[in-house]
């Protein structure tokens, strides 16, 4: 063969193409992708059927991603648009600070505005911070998850046990009746 590179005999069209050395023919497979043998993909993009082993007629479309479950569970709706609101307050103070500080170094007149609203926006992030921090402290103890004495979890607690308590009594008192009642659970004899 040449220096300019191999001829390869395409199957398809049965026309030789030249290609240079170390690079593939167009419509050649990709070396890192399997081609044959790897589940249900056979050669050229094509799906096997279930029922036989040849390749079915129409491509198949492959998913552009596979689902996975999540690792952490979502954050509730409250809390998530604190955190959301947090986020573009924080967002924007930071472009405000930086445009104060461009603009005290081009000694601009808007340098002492931006100044002025930098300061304030950041007292504003420092609230929505906050916000969110007390929005998720409110979420917790109002759904049972926090067991801190003032939580709903604690006083679910406190009912059930008071619950059982009687429940325990009731028991305790029938049983008496039963015994005095010569073991037939009636309250008089006839």
């Amino acid at each position: 063969m040449g220096t300019a590179g191999r001829r390869e005999q395409v199957a398809d069209s049965g026309t030789a193409q030249l290609t240079a050395p170390g690079r593939t023919a167009p419509g050649a497979p990709d070396r890192d992708i399997p081609e044959a043998g790897a589940g249900r993909w056979g050669a050229g993009g094509r799906a096997y059927t279930a029922d036989r082993g040849e390749a079915a007629e129409q491509p198949l479309c492959r998913p552009l991603w596979v689902e996975e479950p999540a690792r952490r569970r979502r954050l509730p709706d409250p809390v998530r648009e604190a955190a959301v609101r947090a986020v573009l307050v924080i967002a924007v103070t930071l472009i405000q600070a930086v445009v104060a500080f461009l603009c005290t170094l081009a000694g601009s007149w808007l340098a002492f505005p931006m100044v002025i609203s930098s300061v304030a926006s950041t007292i504003v992030a420092t609230w929505a911070v906050l916000d969110v921090w007390v929005t998720r402290q409110v979420w917790n103890q109002r759904h049972g998850v926090v067991s801190a004495p003032s939580s709903t979890a604690r006083a679910l607690r406190r009912e059930r046990r008071r619950a059982r308590r009687e429940q325990r009594t009731t028991e305790r008192a029938q049983e008496r009746i039963r015994r005095r009642g010569g073991g037939t659970g009636r309250l008089s004899h006839p």
